[in-house]
């Protein structure tokens, strides 16, 4: 069982990581074509908290479920490149293919449950969720930390479209994102050379 201090650290790593990493990824250009598509801010809210608390649970269980069977030095290791790696891939903007779904009969908070659902697989969102149920081990206050990030990048980008992402530095945010994967990952790093106490 988790000690709070570290679930406590767990969720908000989790939370900042994930709000830095959403702002200007594919799956916060889909929250805004789906918004002006739909126009139904709530039911579109709904579908991005439901998608993503189902999708971050299991990808924060499998992140868990995988260090469980391999703790140990080398996985350690892994866990801290893979966010080194991530910080990588967060320079690179995304941008929303053409096939983005267009309007439906099932309404916009099914279309969008299952569009954010699928846009999230293998998206760095979802992998910086697995590494973080890795590194943590706490499924419940991982899934919560990165719920809350993504809320806390998609809402406004939801009620404010495409004027909000006019006016944040991408590339700042991107960059700032960047450095808070590779300062989690040089300090996972660091606690298992034993630099740190772990």
């Amino acid at each position: 069982m988790p000690k709070p201090l570290i679930v406590f650290e767990a969720f908000l790593t989790s939370s900042a990581v994930v709000a830095l990493a959403e702002i200007g990824d594919k799956t916060q250009l889909l929250a805004i074509i789906l918004a002006t598509r739909f126009r139904r801010p709530w039911e579109i809210v709904a579908g991005i908290l439901c998608a993503t608390l189902a999708n971050h649970f299991l990808a924060a269980l499998l992140g868990e479920q995988v260090a469980n069977q391999l703790d140990g030095k080398a996985f350690r290791y892994a866990v801290a490149v893979s966010f080194i790696a991530m910080a990588g891939w967060t320079l690179v903007p995304d941008r929303m293919d053409d096939d983005a779904p267009r309007e439906s009969r099932f309404g916009a908070f099914l279309t969008t449950l299952v569009a954010f659902f699928l846009v999230e697989m293998g998206d760095k969102t979802q992998i910086a969720t697995i590494a973080l149920g890795a590194r943590f081990h706490s499924v419940l206050a991982v899934m919560a930390g990165t719920t809350l990030g993504m809320m806390v990048a998609n809402v406004p980008a939801v009620f404010l479209g495409e004027a909000l992402i006019a006016r944040v530095p991408l590339g700042v945010v991107r960059g700032l994102a960047a450095l808070l994967l590779l300062a989690v990952g040089l300090w996972v790093l660091a606690q298992t050379a034993g630099v740190l106490p772990g």
